[in-house]
């Protein structure tokens, strides 16, 4: 499935956020939304979503558009991981969370295979152990990898994840960005990635979208991108592409 973005404009009020922005994505690539606080990232996600309504410009899936979709249709297609996951949810347990992913699949009942599915996507993510306990009552780094498994269990073509490491450990991000990149190449979906670690985005992202004050300063495969010039350009750091290792990593100077 074709996720395709053309000369998106939104604003808040008279406030521009976004200025012709345009991407595409395939299946078994990772997109990476990359830019400052404030550059449109989330906002870009949540056109996407049709959370937000653009004023100019199409978003379409096979070149469908979207806004022109029935929401159960929308999200048998496309699943969301917000950033804030405080009050995402009142269901009572980490096992009725993941097992909503399935809402959109069912018309009454969730059958024995809708649970399956939402444990497989539990024991990927690792939080079978959490199964009985209240979601309220999780760290937020852990809830945020039960927001993923029920976005796996939504078995959607597109995943869209803003900032899915964020609250995570060190070992959890490498963890978790190794599990959206095992399961959107396996199952041959696409997957667009708000991410702030510049180096982990360089790991696993096929190709990046680099926003500045809501316009697209790079687009492209990620090594050529993630150059230091356009890093200067956006983040006002000085960094440096190491090529000493098995991969190319982005160092902050």
């Amino acid at each position: 499935m074709q996720l395709r973005m053309e000369g998106v404009e939104f604003s808040y009020g008279s406030d521009p956020v976004l200025r012709n922005v345009g991407m595409e994505l395939h299946p078994s690539e990772i997109l990476g939304i990359l830019g400052p606080n404030g550059s449109g990232k989330t906002t870009m996600v949540r056109c996407i979503n049709g959370i937000l309504s653009p004023q100019q410009g199409s978003i379409t899936l096979d070149a469908k558009e979207i806004r022109s979709l029935p929401r159960p249709d929308v999200a048998k297609n496309i699943s969301y991981v917000p950033h804030n996951s405080s009050n995402d949810t009142i269901t009572p347990n980490v096992f009725e969370v993941v097992l909503m992913g399935r809402r959109p699949h069912v018309t009454w009942e969730f059958g024995e295979r809708d649970r399956e599915i939402a444990w497989n996507a539990m024991e990927e993510m690792d939080v079978k152990k959490f199964a009985a306990t209240d979601f309220s009552k999780l760290s937020s780094g852990q809830a945020q990898r039960v927001l993923i498994a029920r976005a796996i269990a939504q078995e959607a073509k597109v995943l869209l994840l803003d900032e899915p490491t964020s609250n995570l450990d060190v070992k959890y991000q490498i963890d978790v960005m190794e599990t959206i990149h095992n399961i959107v190449h396996r199952r041959k979906i696409g997957a667009c990635a708000i991410v702030h670690d510049l180096d982990l985005a360089m790991r696993f992202c096929d190709k990046v979208i680099l926003l500045q004050s809501g316009r697209i300063v790079a687009a492209g495969p990620t090594r050529m991108v993630l150059t230091p010039e356009n890093i200067k350009r956006v983040y006002e750091v000085n960094a440096v592409i190491d090529e000493s290792y098995l991969r190319p990593r982005v160092l902050i100077l």
